[in-house]
């Protein structure tokens, strides 16, 4: 009976060493780039200004009129819309850029 106890003490440090492990893979691979993503994304929309042209995550392509806290004013091809600023896409708006640079 004594070996069976100590076999399952070792076999629970194991378990916490391999939880832990699991849980710095987990955080290195998937939510600290998530976090990064997210911290850029908000940095790009705290810096639109007015002139910008930028794309809604729904596919609207405008150059930026005026920008409130929530929202931002676009001036589409047929009048103008309203978006919120989470609305704004920030890999959209680099893509643009690097097509605009290539066309250069």
């Amino acid at each position: 009976m004594k070996i069976l106890a100590q076999a399952t003490g070792q076999s629970d440090y194991s378990f916490l060493i391999l939880m832990g492990g699991m849980f710095v893979i987990f955080y290195l691979f998937m939510i600290r780039p998530q976090l990064k993503k997210q911290k850029e994304a908000n940095k790009f929309r705290n810096e639109i200004a007015t002139g910008d042209k930028v794309v809604t995550i729904g596919g609207l392509h405008g150059k930026v009129l005026s920008v409130n806290e929530k929202t931002v004013l676009l001036q589409l091809d047929n009048g103008k819309a309203r978006v919120d600023l989470v609305a704004i896409s920030p890999s959209a708006a680099a893509d643009e850029m690097k097509i605009s640079a290539a066309n250069k």
